[in-house]
């Protein structure tokens, strides 16, 4: 099976492709980071579209939870031994590989390398290193992470696991003391994992030293029978991710030995002496890697197919009539399709740009925490946190619209786009909730704020702008808006709302309100803060990326696309910008006339520029978006394959049949 069904395109897309302006290659080369990773990124994708042991398994959507589960348990075996015959020769290429093994879908042992490793690499000690992960590689031993409980997630600060050193035998204590201690939700725990790092409250010479990690065997490596004092299971069905067991986990006074504690940073010594690690925040750098890659890996990305899928049926599409006396044009000549559609395609694009800018920031400043200076992790975790919640609130409610774009076909499963959407929503919530997350965004700002309106020096990073002199009037005129106006716009929009917020804090304590009730009453103000903040980063992260494309045609559709986020972002947001008197009424006039004229400009490169993104047919796993456009054939194909289907008059019949006869 080819990475795509082209032996017989549809003449429509045919059609819309020969209207490009621009090689597509040239933006695919950009997306991927350059031509050298397209092409080991093809490659994989080649053997996983070939390799019979995904090809030929069941379409996932006929299958009941249990067989999802099976299935995916099944397909991790096989991944496992092609990694460990060296078919995967790096961690690029298994991450390749695993994207088509998994399409859409959270694997079974995801955390394994997602979070168990990573986390043993930057909290374990060197003798602890030599230990366990040779084993983790090898998967002789599978890992999730575990630190949600039943009643407790964002809020680390609240889990109630204990982890009480027993002095005399080296040895800690977990326990689970309440009903909401039970850890909850961690992938991979129900049945899949045999060990977990656990987030517990340390308790030493009677003390409570706060939050530690500690790697804990949580069932027997050859029956694979959970251990005494350990009941462990699955939480039961879900809003989507079928394909992991997603877990339950109660300690009952199980001890692990004292060097299962992570001793990289804290430790403590065989009398129960506890030593103070040296950069007390080391503990959540797994957290913040996975909101830095939730941007680019789910949001980004899972915007950028439900969109490739829409525009590609909305071209395949006729319906209704806009001349009269005319044949049914395509949906997307109408201007309320390109509405719907044109910004979710600019902010993908947007969301994809940023995504790559906070990957490499965060393995830059994290080299640098690595290193002993921690002056940069304040700006890393506040970054992390605001643009995962604001790329992935985004990418929710633009994969919805994307939906609704493709009418009544859209709600089938043979869209691709519903098993998208509930792929993508999860990350509203997992690794922090995101209004929680815009708050801790937002205390980063009333610092910054605070730090700016003393002087004490000009700030840097995400927040130079709250220390800028900027325009009280928008220099907006009739035309093209240059790259500085729209900057200008948004780092002021941004800058009024963190003083706005700030101010009213103020204001409220200096009227006795104590600091959590004034925050508390600022928290609307501080989340619209937060937002306007994190489009300032993206909006930055767009112009930095599209400045170094050196092919002028690619730049030229690339550009129309920042302009349009730019100017949706603005007028969808029109009264942040008119409160102050920013804007004019008519300068956003001016505003919503260029989005028309942007909207005609991208609609000949629309399908090229999702083709831009190069997802295989497998990946999208849509019959609306197919790269061939041979829709109405296919949906018919896949419809038939129905398990209602199997037998013309169902079992089920019997429960119809009539009573009495005639």
């Amino acid at each position: 099976m080819p990475r795509f069904a082209k032996d017989r395109v549809n003449p429509i897309l045919a059609k819309e492709r020969a209207k490009a302006t621009f090689d597509p290659e040239q933006i695919t080369f950009l997306l991927d980071g350059g031509d050298f990773l397209t092409k080991k990124r093809r490659d994989m994708e080649e053997i996983a579209c070939n390799d019979k042991n995904l090809t030929e398994a069941k379409d996932y959507h006929f299958l009941s939870r249990p067989e999802k589960y099976n299935e995916a348990v099944r397909k991790a075996g096989h991944y496992i031994r092609m990694l460990k015959e060296k078919s995967l020769e790096n961690r690029a290429d298994a991450y390749f590989y695993g994207n088509l093994v998994f399409p859409n879908e959270t694997a079974p042992i995801g955390l394994h390398s997602g979070m168990f490793i990573p986390t043993l690499e930057a909290q374990c000690n060197a003798e602890q290193k030599d230990k366990w992960l040779p084993k983790a590689f090898n998967y002789e031993i599978i890992g999730t992470y575990a630190q949600t409980e039943l009643g407790h997630g964002t809020n680390v600060r609240g889990l109630e696991t204990m982890a009480t050193y027993d002095p005399k035998t080296e040895e800690f204590i977990l326990h689970s003391p309440t009903l909401t201690s039970i850890k909850w939700w961690p992938g991979g725990l129900g049945k899949t994992c045999n060990c977990a790092i656990i987030m517990a409250l340390l308790y030493t010479r009677g003390e409570c030293q706060g939050i530690h990690g500690f790697l804990v065997q949580l069932r027997d490596l050859k029956t694979h029978q959970p251990l005494p004092g350990i009941t462990v299971g699955d939480i039961g069905p879900k809003f989507g991710f079928d394909t992991i067991d997603n877990g339950f986990l109660r300690f009952d006074h199980f001890r692990v030995p004292r060097e299962n504690m992570l001793m990289k940073n804290a430790q403590v010594l065989k009398d129960g002496t506890y030593v103070k690690p040296k950069l007390e925040k080391h503990a959540y750098g797994a957290m913040i890697f996975i909101r830095a890659m939730v941007v680019l890996d789910q949001a980004a990305r899972g915007l950028a197919q439900a969109v490739t899928i829409a525009i590609r049926y909305s071209c395949v599409r006729h319906q209704s009539e806009l001349k009269p006396g005319e044949p049914e044009p395509q949906i997307l000549e109408y201007k309320t399709q390109q509405y719907k559609l044109f910004p979710q395609l600019a902010s993908a694009y947007a969301f994809w740009f940023a995504g790559l800018k906070m990957r490499e920031t965060y393995f830059m400043l994290n080299y640098e925490i690595q290193q002993g200076n921690t002056e940069s992790l304040p700006e890393l975790h506040a970054t992390s946190s605001g643009i995962k919640a604001y790329s992935s609130n985004g990418a929710m409610s633009g994969i919805e619209l994307c939906r609704l774009s493709c009418g009544g076909h859209g709600y089938s499963h043979a869209s691709g786009i519903p098993k998208i959407y509930v792929q993508t929503t999860a990350a509203c919530t997992y690794e922090g909730e995101n209004t929680v997350l815009f708050l801790q965004t937002a205390k980063y700002l009333m610092k910054a704020y605070q730090q700016a309106k003393q002087q004490k020096s000009s700030l840097s990073g995400s927040v130079a702008y709250l220390s800028e002199v900027t325009n009280n009037r928008s220099k907006v005129s009739s035309g093209p808006l240059s790259v500085e106006d729209v900057l200008d716009a948004y780092k002021h929009r941004a800058a009024r709302l963190v003083a706005k917020a700030c101010e009213k804090y103020t204001k409220l304590q200096g009227k006795g309100r104590e600091a959590y009730e004034a925050w508390n009453q600022t928290s609307i103000e501080f989340v619209a803060a937060a937002q306007a903040h994190c489009q300032v980063y993206v909006v930055q992260a767009f112009i930095e990326k599209i400045s170094n494309v050196s092919d002028a045609d690619a730049l030229g559709v690339l550009h129309a696309l920042f302009e349009l986020y730019a100017t949706f972002g603005i007028s969808t947001n029109a009264a942040d910008f008119l409160a102050d008197g920013y804007l004019s009424a008519q300068q956003l006039q001016i505003v919503d006339d260029r989005i028309l004229d942007l909207l005609a400009k991208i609609r000949p490169n629309a399908v090229a520029l999702v083709d831009s993104f190069d997802f295989t047919d497998r990946l999208l796993g849509s019959v609306l978006g197919r790269y061939d456009g041979n829709v109405y054939e296919n949906l018919y194909k896949w419809a038939a394959q129905s398990p209602l289907n199997a037998k013309e008059v169902h079992d089920s019949y019997r429960f119809l049949k009539p009573q009495s006869k005639l």
